[in-house]
Parts: structure tokens; sequence; C-alpha cells
């Protein structure tokens, strides 16, 4: 009997499990967290009257970009060469800090600044840049507006981002000082530009050729427009519930990017959600590291429920996470000591093969008391029994822990899959990885695992602003009616959920009802006590040639965490009985195999055309195949082994780093005949 969600409505559809509804909201779907809110205007006008003192949002300053030189050694055709490379390395302060109270006066001056620049409530702006706190002030200088923010992916590329801002129109776009040649290459096929904001030390060279080939642009800096505000300032004009918050621009695995709609009372609605869910295990002095694409949903409703909770928001960047990246100072992870972090799978993915190398490169005993301590905890810990875990963390897992600044309470991944393997691992080593699913369309928020009803495989129970019902999909065998697991296609509606896609009606009318609710694409399956299963994705479902459907985004989560392993296409082809892969390798990991196994040739584009290294590799993948307890008709017939990294540079990955499966496939087209002509 589930007790995490009640079921609602009908009792019997054809071809459609009962509504289900979170336990916490079984009368009437949450629409906000507190009374006083009702706009993402509201979230920092509430915690700046509430806790102004409190630190808000925290940077760090570059002080010096550090190079060295160093040789390499790479083996080409045979022959050892030497050369020297130059690497960068960054120098950086410690975290300044804007409190609540700073950030309402700062937000209010870039506002005004807004409005002294030339923009009026209900106008439109372009944010396209990395993330960082100006990226998170200018968006919410917007709405003391009522402006309404277009994001853009900053690796979405020249096309997607001239897409956006022609089809929304947008005259006025804030960016990143190295981001301006982007935009001045867009500027001229964009005729309703007129205005660019920009962060950061610019070149001089680089806003003289912007002067010089688009003399009608007005240039300011951000400082420039936050004391214009602070000289001349204008009253809020506080959005609507109902206003557009945000037309946020997915990255697409398939044709132009898609602007999804969300209003203030969207987001709103999904910050009520998750704070109910949430709330209760959140501290005060709780601090978050910022560091995903504030341009993809998932981040950005993170950190605006952190500003409803009063979280310190410390904001990092990919390249100086880690104490590897920089100099004379600690990365922006210990550095920051977090208590709270968000991560995408290959985050997750990237910790633990660094961990796990780490444990290896130790003797065998320091190897065999780290297993030994890892299979007692982790056995407790599927039972509910944590008495041990302190003892557990200090004499064996510290050191782990300090790798993330010592203080990690909980991680919550999002964006896709997580392999159990690795999920399972961090939360015995770390602390416990929190599953989440959602979309754009539903702000970010359909699903989440709390700490209360950890588990494995799973995404957790609706949030309470959303309710959740799963639709047969007959040809693959997804029913409704399955027993002892209803499975189907995951509807959702709730006051989360867009109203559509901008400019859009035909995208609009294929993926939301006209009783809204929303078809996510997603095959899910309900567990007794209420929480949901993401199993599959509906279109890259393939029937194999006896008839069994597999699916490869499933597939590629499991395979993913083998250690030879950075990234993996899985492909099915319907004439045969099961599937194949390409594999990106790990090329330490690859030149230790090289190694282990006497191969001289250390030229790691050679190494992944080996037949030894491929077979060791694909052996080291079937095994963690069977450990996750795939069927048969779900193991590996061969592997291409890949040995540059896919990028969204080079076509082969969305912004949003998810597979462009159809590119990746017709790259890979003769591999992968190559691969089952070979394995036959």
């Amino acid at each position: 009997m589930s007790t995490l969600t009640v079921e609602v409505g009908p009792t019997e559809v054809q071809g459609e499990t009962r509504v289900r509804r979170s336990a916490l909201s079984s009368d009437e779907l949450m629409s906000s967290p507190s009374d006083d809110i009702k706009t993402l205007y509201d979230v920092v006008q509430h915690s700046a009257k509430v806790r102004p003192t409190l630190n808000a949002i925290g940077h760090r300053k570059m002080l010096k970009v550090v190079e060295e030189e160093k040789e390499i050694t790479k083996v080409v055709g045979g022959e050892t060469r030497t050369e020297k490379k130059t690497w960068k390395y960054f120098q950086l302060s410690g975290y300044h800090w804007l409190t609540y109270e700073d950030t309402k006066l700062v937000i209010d001056s870039i506002g005004s600044g807004l409005r002294n620049f030339g923009l009026h409530p209900k106008d439109k702006i372009t944010v396209f840049g990395s993330t960082s706190a100006n990226w998170l002030l200018v968006a919410h200088g917007a709405f003391t507006q009522s402006i309404t923010i277009v994001t853009v992916y900053d690796t979405l590329g020249e096309d997607g981002l001239l897409h956006s801002m022609n089809e929304a129109e947008v005259a006025t776009a804030y960016t990143n000082a190295d981001l301006l040649n982007t935009m001045k290459n867009v500027a001229g096929q964009c005729p309703t530009l007129k205005r660019i904001i920009y962060d950061g030390e610019a070149k001089p060279a680089d806003i003289q050729a912007m002067k010089e080939v688009h003399p009608h642009l007005q240039i300011t800096t951000l400082d420039e427009l936050k004391q214009s505000g602070k000289d001349t300032p204008f009253e809020p004009v506080p959005p609507a519930s109902d206003d557009l918050c945000c037309i946020m621009y997915t990255s697409g695995s398939t044709g132009n990017p898609k602007g999804v709609l969300l209003t203030h009372g969207n987001l709103v609605a999904a910050i009520g959600g998750v704070n109910k869910l949430l709330g209760q295990y959140i501290h005060e002095g709780d601090v978050l590291l910022a560091y995903l694409p504030l341009a993809h949903v998932l981040e950005f409703l993170v950190e605006n429920v952190c500003l409803f909770w009063g979280v310190s928001l410390g904001y990092g960047s990919i390249r100086t996470l880690t104490d590897a990246s920089v100099r004379e100072c600690k990365g922006d992870i210990k550095e920051l000591q977090p208590t709270l972090m968000t991560g995408v799978p290959a985050v997750w993915e990237t910790i633990r093969k660094g961990v796990v190398a780490s444990v290896n490169k130790g003797s065998p005993l320091v190897q065999s008391i780290f297993n030994a301590v890892f299979t007692a905890k982790a056995w407790c810990q599927d039972r509910g029994v944590n008495v041990l875990n302190g003892i557990f963390d200090a004499i064996v897992f510290n050191k782990v822990r300090q790798e993330t600044g010592g203080r990690l309470r909980y991680a919550l991944s999002g964006g896709a899959p997580i392999s159990r393997e690795t999920q399972r691992f961090l939360t015995t080593t770390l602390c416990p990885i929190l599953q989440a699913y959602g979309m754009t369309e539903s702000c970010g928020m359909c699903a989440i695992m709390t700490p209360a009803c950890f588990n494995y495989n799973r995404v957790g129970s609706p949030v309470p602003c959303t309710e959740v019902k799963l639709v047969d999909v007959a040809d693959a065998g997804y029913l409704s009616t399955d027993t002892p697991l209803p499975r189907g296609e995951v509807w959702i509606r709730g006051p989360s959920i867009t109203a559509g896609y901008f400019k859009n009606e035909k995208e609009t009318m294929e993926t939301l009802t006209e009783d809204k609710w929303l078809k996510t694409g997603d095959i899910g399956e309900w567990h007794p006590d209420g929480t949901l299963s993401i199993i599959d994705r509906k279109k890259n479902l393939v029937k194999l040639s006896h008839g069994e459907y597999i699916a490869l985004e499933k597939l590629e989560s499991v395979y993913k965490s083998t250690s030879y392993c950075n990234n993996i296409c899985v492909y099915a082809d319907s004439m045969q009985s099961k599937p194949v892969a390409v594999i990106v390798a790990s090329e330490p990991r690859v030149l230790e195999l090289a190694k282990t196994n006497g191969i001289e040739s250390m030229d790691f584009a050679e190494l992944c055309k080996d037949k030894a290294i491929v077979k060791a590799v694909l052996e080291a993948c079937l095994a963690t195949g069977k450990r996750a307890g795939l069927k048969p008709a779900e193991m590996l017939q061969g592997i291409y082994l890949e040995h540059e990294e896919w990028t969204a540079q080079d076509g082969l990955m969305t912004a949003a780093q998810k597979l462009k499966r159809k590119e990746i496939n017709q790259k890979y087209s003769e591999d992968v005949k190559a691969i089952y002509a070979s394995s036959g």
C-alpha cells in the first residue's frame, strides 16, 4: 500500500493508471511555498526581509592566470616524440559575499539600469553567458521591472543563439566579455537587436571590432548599468503570477532549440513543491556550490529554491572546481566547503572514478580495508542500520569527504539517469545522492527522492505541485495493468507545467493535451510505496530480432559506470539479437590497461584499436552489466573505442551534454557494421 502517494479521480480509466498525487498535497496541488510569494521577485523580497544579514551570493575574483610549460611524450607512428605544451592555471581569491539585503539592493540597481538603458516592463532580454553570480543577479534585476529573460546556453553556438534571439525578437542581450565575438558574429543577422550589456574584462580590440561592425548598437558594461541604476533609480514594477518569467531554450538533440514558456507562477509552484518535500532537511547556514549551467532548468530552479530557503550560493566553474586546475589557492569545492551540491550523472561518474583510481593506487592492504568497510557500510545502509556510519566515515571515508570540502550532507542528481553502482558508491562513501526527475516543461521537477524514502533506481515520489499518471505504450509492452508494477508513459499535470512552446503551436499540441497533461515521452513504473522509476525513453526503445525491447538510455547509464568509459552511445539493430556500443575511452585507464597487459605502444589512438584492449574493455563492460542484473538481450555484443571526446562544438553532444544520437550513429555507421560483422 502506498504511503507516499494517494490516488485521485476516476477509479478506472481504460489504458492508464489512476492519477497519483503526493500524500502531502492530496486535496490540492501546491502553487506557492508561502502566501506572500507569487513570483520570483517575491522570493528575494521575502528573504531580504526575513534574513537580511545572511550570506546570499558569493563569488571568487580572478587574481592571475599562471602559465606552466610542460614536456609531454607522444607516440606517433611507432616513434616517441617529446614536445612542449603550455598549461593555464588560475589563482583565485577567497569568496566575496553579498548578504540578502545587499542582493536586493544590487538587483534593484540592475533593474533601474535596464530601464535607463531603454527597456520597459514586458520587454525581453537574452541572457547568454556562463553560470555566475552576475547571471542570476541580472535575471532578478530584470524581474524587478517585469522584464522577461530569454535563456540560452553559452555553449549553444551561433546558430542556436541567433535562432532564439530572432524568434523572441529581443532588442537587448546580456553576455560575458569572452562571448562578445560570438555576439558580434550574429548581431548583423538579428535586426531587432539594439543593446548589449557585458560583464568581465573585455579586450579593447573586441569592443572596437564590435563598434566598427555594428555602429548602431549601444554597448555598456554591467558595472556601468548598475551605477546608472543607482544614480537614476526607478520604482520596482513587480510582475504578476501569470506574467512570463522566462523563455528557456532547450538544447535540443534534433533541430532548432525550442523556447519553453515558464511563468512566474510555474516556477513558484515548483519552489513550493520542492520546499514541501525537502525543506525539512535544509538548515539555515547551508551552502550550495553553484556551477551547473543556469540556462538549464534544474540549476535555475535549485538556485531559486535556495534563495527562498536562505541557503548561501557560492559560485564556481567546471574549470576551477578542484585543486588540480588552480595554483596558490584551493579549488572551488574545498574553498567553499558546501553542504549541498547538485550534479548531473557525468559529474558523479567522474567523482566516483577518481576515488576508485585513488584507492587502486594504494597498497593491497589499503585496498582490502577500503573494500571491506565499503561492503559493511553499504550492507548496513541497505537495511537502515546507521549506528556504525560515523565510525566507518572517520576511519576510512573521511579522506573521500575532504575532496568535496568535508561538509557535504546531501547531493541531488538530475538531468539523466544515474547508474545504481555510482549512486550506491557515493552514497556510501560521501553522502546520500538523491535522484530528481523532471524536464524543462515541468520547471525541472516532477518527482524527487527524499532521504526518508531513499532507494536505488528510483526518482522518488511526485512533487506536491504535480499529479502523475502512466499511460499504456501497448506496442512496446508497457501497460497500466502490468503486475506487480504498473507501467506506461509518464504524463504530468499541475501549476508548474508550461503552457507550451514559444511560437510553436505544432510542438505544443503534440506535447500537451487539451486538458493540460504533459506527455513526457519517458516510460515509468509505480512501486507499491508510491515511488516512481524511469525505466525507458519512448523514442529510444528498440525491438531486437527476437521481439524483445531494450532501452538505450537505461543501458548507457549502466555501462557508463565502467571505469574505462568516459562516454557511451549504445546502438541496437532490429535485425540483430544484441546491442553494440561506441565508447569514448578514458585515456589514463586505457594506458594503465596497456601497461598491465605488457603492450608496448603508449599512443592512445592506437591503443583504442588494439584488439586486446578492446576485448578487455568489453569484458569490463559485460561485468558491469552482469552486476547491474541486465538481461542477456541487454549485454553488449561488441564495442568500438573512440579516443576523442564528444563535444557540443563537434555536433555530437547537445549544449546540456546529452547525446546527439542520430549524428553519432551516422558518424560511426561503418564501425558499427564492422562490429556486427566480426561478432556475428
